[in-house]
């Protein structure tokens, strides 16, 4: 049997493409546009893009379907992650009008149907229920995806979101692996790295996607202008680099998943992604960042 755990997240998987500011790109929603830089990115090698139903209120996935019905041989060169389970409050139908979580079988198995649609694909690459719900029946929730990956409509499955225990709950009523769990992680968030968090996904074998992996995007402001131009002298890094570098350094080697539609940015991460840094530099970012000496 093929090992789900690590197929599509290699190590040497370098960056994630997140979708969710597409629509705030007005030249990219043309699909020939959106096309053209769906194609620079797989020149780069980087076939792997973040999407979820929620993602513009849907209409980041539209897009991007648009694209790929315009061109379609770009269709066998992607693959799709997306997410599902959260309602905004303007989405909800009921009188309450609150933002709730509904990881319910029948709503997962219509948000797969409605992202094979809206994405003009055949199969999801990765299927994750977005965050945890305390409603969640596990056991139901776990049928319905197994019913989606025997139907070939998703690949594999994971979590977003998720605490150990909460994966955990889910992977014990299922036979289908979980191979990974995006949750946020980066430079300006370490806490998961001093409470067990990065070991549980090591002993589970899920592989961490990190959302806002360049903290915001604000890393620059919080690290001493000196070091800055030091590292970059020393490794040729800029903020965006050296914030990718950190991070795939940890051990399991988490995937970011880049917010950012810029190609110099892009580029500068996947030149971090390609980097390895100095132990003494890699604590001396966390020391600065995190304002406290190392212990």
């Amino acid at each position: 049997m093929e090992n789900v755990r690590t197929a599509g997240f290699t190590p040497e998987t370098p960056l994630i493409l997140g979708m969710m500011r597409l629509h705030d790109h007005p030249e990219l929603t043309r699909p020939d546009n959106l096309a053209n830089w769906i194609a620079a990115r797989l020149d780069e090698g980087l076939n792997l893009f973040d999407h979820a139903d929620i993602y513009g209120g849907g209409e980041c996935e539209r897009l991007f379907g648009n694209a790929l019905k315009t061109h379609p041989l770009l269709r066998e060169k992607v693959r799709v992650i997306t997410k599902a389970g959260i309602v905004p409050a303007n989405q909800d139908r009921s009188p309450w009008q609150v933002k709730h979580y509904q990881a319910e079988a029948g709503y997962l198995e219509s948000a797969i149907d409605r992202a094979l649609v809206s994405l003009s694909i055949e199969q999801i690459d990765t299927f994750l229920i977005h965050r945890p719900d305390p409603l969640m029946q596990a056991d139901d929730v776990a049928r319905a995806l197994e019913k989606a990956v025997s139907a070939g409509k998703v690949r594999q499955i994971g979590v977003s979101n998720f605490l150990p225990e909460q994966w955990r709950w889910l992977a014990g009523n299922t036979g289908l692996p979980l191979v990974c769990n995006q949750s946020q992680l980066s430079l300006a968030h370490t806490a998961p790295l001093f409470d067990g968090t990065l070991e549980a996904h090591l002993t589970d074998g899920l592989r961490w996607l990190a959302w806002s992996p360049l903290g915001g995007g604000n890393l620059a402001a919080r690290i001493p202008t000196d070091i800055l131009d030091r590292a970059l002298a020393e490794t040729g890094l800029d903020e965006t680099g050296l914030a990718v570098a950190w991070l795939r350094q940890l051990p399991g080697t988490p995937v970011p998943v880049l917010g950012s539609m810029s190609p110099d940015r892009i580029r500068s991460a996947l030149h971090g992604a390609q980097s390895l840094l100095p132990r003494p530099l890699w604590y001396r970012l966390l020391e600065s960042v995190r304002n406290q000496a190392v212990a």
